[in-house]
């Protein structure tokens, strides 16, 4: 899913099994994390297939929760994402971005915080006043950034070089841990630049037209955008 967000189905052998899910030697499955949630889909095998109803990120292992009896260990297995789920948190993801972008340019402004589901998300900057007005001017702002068809792309770099790149984190609080020796960076060319772990479209013109849903004040220098 880091190196290739676009890919929907994959070959794998279960590693692992650890209650009722499993463990493979490789997933496209999101994990989650960064405020996008993670994938769910199905892996089939020779003798059926059972529905992915969770992923998730424990220690150093991916672990994929099944709705049936897992597989047993050396199991060859075919998992296919959900992709119409996929596609939508693709899109939303990126739109967020755009919007991070925007925000950052043209007010100077940090990500507090921000939460996503499939075509609908909000995110929190550190702003002292927020209006109708202005959250209207945010959202044409990125939709006419979704005209300019800018191409979206992620490299991962050894952590000394990511962070020589300026304002590569936009969130107030930095939560890269301390460990981690490589940095995924996501480019939305000429507007976004950021580390970031999650999946996004190739072009913003996949992202298509953003409606504001609302904005709201959570705290002195705290204000919420919803799209």
């Amino acid at each position: 899913y880091h190196l290739d967000s676009q890919q929907r189905e994959f070959e794998a052998t279960v590693t692992h099994v650890i209650g009722n899910g499993v463990v493979l030697d490789k997933t496209a499955f999101y994990p989650g994390g960064g405020g996008q949630p993670n994938d769910i889909g199905e892996l089939e095998n020779g003798s059926g297939s059972c529905q992915v109803t969770k992923v998730s990120r424990k220690e150093n292992y991916i672990i994929h929760e099944l709705s049936g009896t897992p597989p047993e260990i050396g199991t060859s297995v075919r998992g296919k994402i959900d992709w119409v789920r996929r596609y939508q948190l693709m899109r939303t993801h990126t739109a967020l971005h755009m919007l991070c972008g925007i925000v950052w340019r043209d007010y100077q402004a940090l990500v507090t915080g921000g939460d996503m589901q499939p075509l609908q998300a909000r995110m929190d900057f550190e702003l002292e006043s927020m209006t109708a007005d202005l959250a209207e001017e945010m959202v044409r702002k990125v939709n006419n950034e979704v005209s300019s068809k800018r191409n979206v792309t992620s490299s991962i770099l050894p952590r000394k070089d990511a962070f020589e790149i300026p304002d590569l984190i936009r969130t107030k609080i930095n939560l890269l841990p301390q460990g981690i020796t490589e940095v995924r960076v996501v480019n939305i060319e000429g507007l976004d630049l950021q580390a970031d772990g999650g999946t996004h479209v190739e072009n913003t013109a996949e992202v298509k037209k953003i409606y504001l849903i609302g904005h709201e004040s959570k705290g002195k220098i705290n204000k919420r955008v919803r799209i």
